[in-house]
């Protein structure tokens, strides 16, 4: 008898890079690195408004492309350092495919993948 599992992911979190842990398939029980992400920085920019919104908008890409990786999630459990996960969060909840996903938030520091794997792990287990 087969147990049905959750679509469970991790992610860990900066403003520049994004690491995302969940079940590599369906039929895996263990969590594995899934993807990372890198946000593409846009550069100087004298006008302050015109710097903000590429900004913003590059910050939106890098939020998508880690979407990407959450097919189906049920439920997320966001990390890292600063304000993107808080951010990240929000934008789950504004996007109607994770209106329903459950997200939990909490900081860490940055750590090796297997590191990330483990602590992720824990946290659904």
């Amino acid at each position: 008898m087969s147990l049905k599992h959750r679509k469970q992911f991790g992610v860990w979190m900066d403003t520049h890079h994004a690491t995302v842990i969940g079940h590599a398939d369906a039929a895996s029980h263990s969590f594995s690195i899934v993807g990372h992400v890198e946000n593409p920085m846009t550069g100087n920019n004298p006008d302050e408004k015109t710097a903000h919104h590429h900004e913003q908008g590059a910050l939106h890409h890098f939020f998508k492309e880690i979407a990407r990786h959450l097919t189906n999630a049920e439920e997320v459990h966001v990390t890292g350092t600063g304000t993107a996960q808080e951010q990240f969060i929000h934008f789950l909840a504004d996007t109607p495919q994770f209106k329903s996903t459950a997200t939990t938030e909490d900081t860490s520091n940055r750590m090796s993948d297997e590191g990330l794997v483990a602590f992720i792990s824990g946290r659904f287990h």
